[in-house]
């Protein structure tokens, strides 16, 4: 699986890493010229993986038709949050689950499973967790909503950018100096160390295959 997502990307603009729910002293802020700046800060983003944030469910198995479609759900508005103010960043987030049914003439509970995932460096995945969400739709209703949490831990030191590469990206350079005119951000041991630094925490759907490959490809 690839692990792009949304809303925001660990290394972002500030108008979408606020979307962190953190903002603390240890933030380093980056100019990116042209008056745009970026934030790193200790806190994860957090989003969406790609085709995870909704599931279909069918009631004739390997069919796929819509005379067979049963249950829909998707997750949405995901509401992050963050304490780092330990040695252990908190990072949580509460997301909504929207259910669509079809068949709607007796009441009934679906269970969904969802995964959390801790991810650094845009591909190693450090930690997973699966909870599950239920939704109950009433008699003659075909639609069902429930809130749930996810919550992750990552290592406050892991996420903290070493002195020097903190240094090298901040230095003031006047013009006439020999790398004035060199970017720190391209840098490949700059980006390397940022990398390492850097968390993201998704959620989604705990998919099978099948209902990956459906999702990727309708």
């Amino acid at each position: 699986m690839t692990f792009r997502f949304r809303p925001a990307a660990a290394m972002t603009l500030v108008a979408a890493l606020s979307l962190a729910g953190c903002k603390s002293e240890g933030e380093l802020v980056i100019d990116q010229g042209v008056g745009v700046s970026a934030v790193r800060s200790l806190c994860p983003a957090v989003g969406v993986p790609d085709y995870t944030g909704d599931v279909t469910l069918f009631n004739q198995p390997g069919t796929k038709t819509q005379s067979a479609l049963d249950v829909t759900a998707v997750i949405t508005n995901v509401r992050p949050s963050c304490d780092d103010s330990g040695s252990q960043v908190y990072s949580q987030a509460s997301f909504d689950v929207i259910g669509m049914r079809r068949d709607t003439s007796a009441a009934r509970s679906v269970d969904l499973p969802y995964f959390v995932t801790v991810l650094q460096g845009g591909s190693a995945v450090v930690s997973k967790q699966v909870g599950t969400v239920r939704l109950d739709f009433a008699a003659g209703q075909d639609r069902a909503t429930t809130t749930a949490q996810a919550g992750a831990y990552v290592d406050a030191a892991a996420a903290t950018l070493p002195a020097e590469i903190r240094d090298r990206i901040t230095k003031r350079r006047k013009s006439g100096d020999a790398d004035a005119a060199l970017d720190p951000l391209a840098d490949p041991e700059v980006k390397a160390a940022i990398a390492r630094a850097t968390f993201e925490v998704l959620i989604g759907f705990q998919l099978t295959q099948e209902q990956l490959a459906y999702n990727a490809t309708r």
